[in-house]
This record gives C-alpha cells, structure tokens and sequence, in this order.
C-alpha cells in the first residue's frame, strides 16, 4: 500500500530527528576524542619529565611510546569521523530540504532562472522556469549536465516511445528512493562547475599534459629501470667496486632525467591531484549507479552507449593508487631514493598516462552519468513526494482528456480541480468569464501538466490521456524599453511566432490568454476573430480565454469549430464568491461593476 503524502512527510519529520541526534553523538565523539589526544599529549610530558628527573629507564622509555602510538591512532579516528560528520550533515540537509519544499514551497536548489527565455515557445507563460517556477518545485541537481538535462526535458517534448521509457525509469527510481537521498548528500558539497573542470583536464588539459611521457626510449628506461638497478645492486655485492660505480652513476643518471623533466613533472602533478581528489569524492556517487541491477531500457542505455572495459568506480580506484604513489615525492628524502634508484616520478607520470589512454574517456561518460541520474531522480523525487499524481497516457490519436486536473504549483489546500476534455476534432475553446475567475490559472493548469506528461513525469491529475502536442502560447507580453517594443509590437511579433509554429508543426495546441491588449476594444475584438478563423483553417486545437463575449458568439458559425467554456461567479448580499470550476457555454455574470464600486466608480 502506498504511502500518504502526509505519511510522507511524517517520514521526513522522523529521519531528520534521526539525523540530529546521529550528528550530537559524532558531536560528542569529536569532544570525547580531542579531550583524550589532550590527555595523552599531557600524559607524554609527563613521562618526559619523569625520565629527566628520575634518569634513563627502559620502563620510561616504553611508555613514552604508547602515548605516541594512542596519538596517532585517535588523529587517524579523529579524521574519520570528522567525514562521517560532514557526510551525516549533508544528508540532514537534503531530508530538510524535502520539509521546506512540501510544507513552505521553499527548495534549497537551483530555480532554472538563468535559462529563462521570452522568445521560448512556453515556458515564461507556464511558470516553466525561475523563481516559484515548475524547475524550482522538481530540481534536485547540482551539477551543470543535470541541470541543463533537466531544463531541456521542461522545454523540449518527447517522442512517444522517449516518454513511456522515462516514465518506467522514473518508477524503477522511485524504489530506490532511500539510496537516491544519499546520492544527493554525496553530491551536496560540491560546486556545479566542479564536473565540468575534472572533464576539462581529462580531454584538454591532461593529454598536453602527459605528452612528455609519449616518448618510446623513455618508457622503455622507465620500464626497466628498477630491474637494472636491482641487478646493478645484487652485481655490486658479489662482485665489488666496479658494479658499485656503474650503480652510482645509473642514480647520477636518474637524477639528471628526473631534473631534466621536473618542470612537465611538477604542471602533471599539481595541476591534476586536486582532480583526483574530487573523482574519488564522486566515486560514492558512481558506485552506486553501477552496483543496482536496472530494468529500464532509458536507465540501462546510460552504461551500453559506451562499452566499458570495468566499472568506472574501479578505474577511479585505479587512479587514487597513481596518485598516492605519486604523493610520495611530498616527503623530500623518501622522493629522493625512489626518484634515483627508480625514477618514481617519471613512473608515476608514464602510468598515469597509461590509465589516461584507457580510461579518460570511460570516466567522462561516468560523470555524464552521475547528472543523468540526477535528474531523473528529481522526477522520482517529484513522484514520491505526490502520490495522488498520476502517469499519462499517451495517445497515438488526437486526444486530450482529464479529469480531476489541478495547477502542480498551488498548495494541495488551495488547489481547485477541473474536468476537461477535447472534441475528436480539434477545436478552439473560448474561455470567457469574469476577473479573477480562474480563465488564466486554468490555461496554465493545461499547459504546466502537459509539460509534465512530456517530460515523461507524473501529473497533476486524476486521470490525463493526450497525444503528443507542441504547445505554444500567448499569455504574459511585456514591451520592452532596451529594443524599442511596444506592447503591441510585442504581441504581434509572439503572434508572428504562433502563426509561423502552427504552419511548421500540425501537431500544435495553443494557449492564449487576452489577445491584443496592446490596442483598441474593436481592433481587438476582429484581430482575435481572424486569429481564432486561422486557427480553425489550420485545424489547430486552442485554449483562448478572453473577456470579450462577442468572440463566444463564432460558436453561431463555427458551430463543429468552436466551443464556449467559462468560469463565473456567485453574487450574495452584493458579494462575490468564487468557485474556479470549469463551466460550458458562454459566461453570463460579471463582476467589473462590482470591483469599480469598491473603488468609488459606479457604473449606470
């Protein structure tokens, strides 16, 4: 049985209180661990000063060592659960967000509001994109790739068979909810760009890096260098002086080559440790990804478009033991014995560029995956978090039909629902109605859940069956001072757009809401009349809500063409009272007179 979204959110109340008092007690481990360090540190002098007043004693001696030893157990101890801390604080913070977004409409992620962009087909009309936007109420990404995977899915539709595979990959998600938090937390600490610069240097910067290593005399040296200088040293041994000078000058000879490329040694070196320190951040992250056994076709596509030798998690494995090899040159003595006798760096550096030749490109597709899962666990997010939502069906035939359809971006307490339902032919339907009726509000209810079922996500409604559309609209037109637009010349050149949009693509459904504001009641009403005869000529179905009921009337001629909804309203005792339903016919109650009356202006 499925959860409630109140048990739900009850869920989240208690892993928070969960996470809080797993937090206190590493809290209180980190105290407890630094009082004990204090103590052994105090414990050492005392030792000291014992075997100053006292005199030598071996029984000294040895338990000067134990405080030693405890010491750097307890900073090794003290280290970890400072990560563990750190890891339990970013999950905290990600089941909080969950709270705030469901009870305060408030979500601690990106909003999408540097990809907005008027001259887009919809999604400035539909509240797609910025802030109390339909991306800042699904957004769970923190990466670059995942962001802009999931701004294209908003404002970009599917094909059929693209939905239906999102939607089961969506579903399969949705059970491993649990793992996709720790996913996030694991994700949580990082900047969005910091992908984007790992695969920066692995396809740039890195094989420039690298290409002193490419020379074949000096892989061969590398290669053989150990074994030489191991027989040299065995030579040596037996046989005395003369293998003792040819060993000495192979170490001149490794300290020449080392010194002749410490400059290339040094840009590979610091300009790619940081890097791997972030992939081995990552690796959670991956691991993950390739330890469940998916069933989705749209899921299992993002590991066979590329062949993969191993896991990437592996080959990352792989380059945390370069790196730490290569860490040694950190301790000047060891790096010196290693570099003469072995020419550690320069191995270090020939074996990184052989894990970069077998591996670079894998772990590219391995981060392009993480933003992959990203986001479609914002939409498994989404569909846990609103079990009364549903999955569409989509339609090979012209159809749109729902019921019980409601704005996703209106609290539950506050949303009104409505039935609606297309013709089997396309048809405009004139929306008439009264101010603040619901004419807009239910356009962008129509239009927001359309975008969702494309996006292969569930909807805010009882029921929704609909083929697929390219939806256009025409409902928020701005003038602008910086081109020289006028309001007018702004709704024409969105007309332009619409009309163009339905010449190129048959399959379009259009929003409008209040044509022509920008110009005179006549002109308005005759340009909207010749709009909606296009429209009808091009057999393009249409929402177009307006307040002019002379456009209700083309129902007289158009009678298979055009249909009348409209919302009204309930006047008692001189007040009035919305209802926000969905009515058929033309509207017949109005409330301007009324409005104008609370603001001293009395229409006769």
């Amino acid at each position: 049985m499925s959860k409630t979204k109140q048990q739900i959110l009850e869920g989240y109340y208690d892993t928070v209180k969960s996470q809080q008092a797993l937090i206190a007690e590493l809290k209180s481990k980190l105290n407890l661990i630094s009082f004990s360090r204090l103590g052994l540190f105090v414990a050492e002098i005392l030792i000291i000063a014992a075997v100053i007043n006292i005199g030598y004693h071996l029984v000294f001696v040895a338990l000067a060592i134990v405080p030693v030893i405890c010491f750097l157990i307890l900073v090794k101890k003290q280290a970890a659960v400072q990560l563990e801390l750190k890891y339990e604080g970013q999950l905290l913070w990600v089941y909080q967000n969950e709270i705030n977004q469901t009870t305060e409409g408030k979500n601690g992620y990106a909003n999408g509001e540097n990809y907005s962009n008027e001259s887009h087909p919809y999604t400035s009309d539909l509240d797609i994109l910025g802030a109390g936007s339909l991306f800042s109420f699904i957004n769970r990404c923190n990466t670059f790739n995942g962001l802009n995977i999931l701004e294209d899915s908003l404002s970009l539709p599917k094909d059929k068979e693209k939905i239906l595979s999102r939607q089961l990959a969506i579903k399969e998600l949705t059970v491993h909810i649990d793992q996709t938090f720790h996913f996030r937390a694991q994700l949580q600490d990082h900047k969005p760009e910091e992908l984007l610069v790992i695969k920066d240097k692995l396809e740039h910067q890195l094989p420039n890096q690298l290409k002193f290593t490419n020379k074949p005399p000096l892989k061969l040296y590398v290669k053989i260098v150990p074994f030489l200088t191991l027989l040299l040293f065995i030579l040596g041994v037996v046989y005395g002086q003369y293998f003792w000078k040819i060993f000495g000058f192979i170490a001149v000879f490794n300290a020449g080559l080392t010194f002749f490329y410490l400059t290339a040694i040094n840009k590979l070196y610091y300009g790619f440790t940081g890097s791997s320190n972030l992939l081995n951040a990552f690796s959670g992250t991956i691991k993950w990804t390739e330890d469940i056994k998916w069933e989705s076709a749209y899921i299992k596509n993002f590991f066979t478009s590329n062949k993969e030798p191993e896991k990437v998690s592996i080959q990352i494995k792989q380059l945390s033991g370069i790196i730490q090899a290569f860490d040694a040159r950190l301790n000047v003595i060891l790096s010196s014995v290693l570099n003469l006798f072995l020419l550690w760096d320069l191995r270090c550096s020939v074996n990184l560029s052989k894990w970069h030749s077998k591996s670079s490109e894998h772990l590219v597709n391995g981060l392009y995956r993480i933003s992959q899962f990203e986001e479609l666990i914002s939409f498994a997010t989404l569909h846990y978090n609103e079990p009364g939502w549903v999955f569409p069906d989509i339609s090979d035939a012209f159809q749109l039909k729902t019921t019980a359809i409601g704005h996703p971006l209106i609290k539950d307490s506050n949303r009104i629902v409505n039935d609606f339902s297309l013709s089997a032919q396309p048809t405009v339907d004139i929306v008439t109605g009264s101010n603040m009726a619901g004419k807009s509000t239910f356009l962008r209810t129509v239009g927001i859940n359309m975008v969702l079922a494309f996006a292969g996500a569930p909807v805010c409604a009882k029921e929704l069956s609909l083929s697929i559309f390219r939806v256009v609209s025409y409902m928020r037109i701005k003038d602008s001072l910086n081109d020289q637009t006028s309001t007018f010349k702004a709704e024409l050149n969105r007309l332009k757009m619409i009309l163009n949009a339905i010449d190129v693509q048959k399959e379009s459904f259009v929003l409008i809401d209040e044509m022509l504001r920008g110009t005179n009641s006549k002109d308005k009403y005759l340009g909207s009349k010749v709009f909606i005869q296009k429209l009808i000529e091009q057999h393009t179905p249409a929402l177009f809500a307006t307040h002019d009921l002379q456009l209700s009337e083309m129902q007289d001629n158009y009678s298979n063409e055009v249909r009348n909804y409209h919302f009204d309203i309930q006047i008692s005792d001189g007040e009035m009272n919305f209802d926000y339903k969905l009515k058929y016919g033309p509207c017949t109650t109005f409330n301007a007179a009324l409005l104008l009356k609370e603001i001293g202006l009395t229409l006769n």
